[in-house]
């Protein structure tokens, strides 16, 4: 059962080595996922989820790296031979979970881009039913036509798309992210939309769960959304 999901982007540049000079403008994001990612703990098995060229789960022996974006960061420091590289998602989520000592108890599952939302619902029921006790870290963007300068251009769906999105994770509304189309994700370039929906599904039969955001911005024309979905003890806590 899913008893905690915490809920991040997963652009390179949250790195701060990967940011630069820059890396002060994400200082308030990193400090919300670093407090989203501090309710996973204690739980039976912890999974990240995040979007991918298709679904599937990755061993073990799987590594994260951001040598192809520019920087010499990999972990484990030397993969093991013939080891899988996780995509991007997973790996910013990698990279998360090792700022609280938790990367090396997760298990990666990437979800395809554009899944179906039942089969994302699926999945989602699926990692529920892994243990007693299940802590998701939910790895997506919003979208990416805020403004002008987006990588998608400016579209005037986006915000209102992304707002969306933003009520849906505040208040743990998985009826809501469940009903997302993934459509207007697409036209607008939301790359959480699976990763989201995959979330809708192991809540299905969650008991007690309330929902927090933690951050909700667009710095570079990109919805970045940082919660936190829990129940009132761990809230609390």
């Amino acid at each position: 059962m899913l008893v905690a999901a915490a809920v991040c982007p997963h652009p390179p540049v949250l790195v701060p080595e990967m940011a630069g000079e820059a890396a002060p403008e994400l200082d308030a994001l990193r400090a919300a996922c670093d407090r989203a990612v501090g309710f996973l703990a204690g739980a039976d098995m912890l999974a990240v989820v995040g979007g991918g060229a298709e679904t599937r789960p990755y061993g073990a022996d799987a590594y994260a790296s951001l040598k192809p974006y520019g920087l010499d960061w990999t972990s484990p420091h030397e993969p093991v031979d013939g080891a899988e590289a996780l995509p991007l998602s997973l790996t910013i989520g990698r990279w998360l979970l090792e700022r609280q000592g938790l990367a090396e108890r997760a298990r990666y599952q990437a979800v395809a881009f554009d899944a179906e939302p039942e089969d994302c619902l699926s999945l989602g029921r699926e990692l529920a039913g892994a243990a007693d006790r299940v802590a998701l870290l939910v790895m997506g963007d919003g979208s990416a036509c805020r403004s002008e300068k987006a990588p998608g251009y400016l579209d005037e769906r986006a915000r209102p798309h992304d707002e969306g999105v933003a009520r849906a994770l505040g208040t743990a509304d998985a009826a809501a992210l469940a009903a997302l189309d993934p459509g207007l994700s697409r036209d607008v370039q939301a790359a959480g939309r699976a990763a989201w929906q995959v979330l809708a599904g192991a809540a299905v039969d969650a008991a007690g769960l309330g929902g927090e955001l933690l951050a909700d911005e667009a710095p570079y024309g990109v919805g970045y959304f940082a919660a936190v979905w829990a129940g009132p003890d761990r809230r609390a806590a």
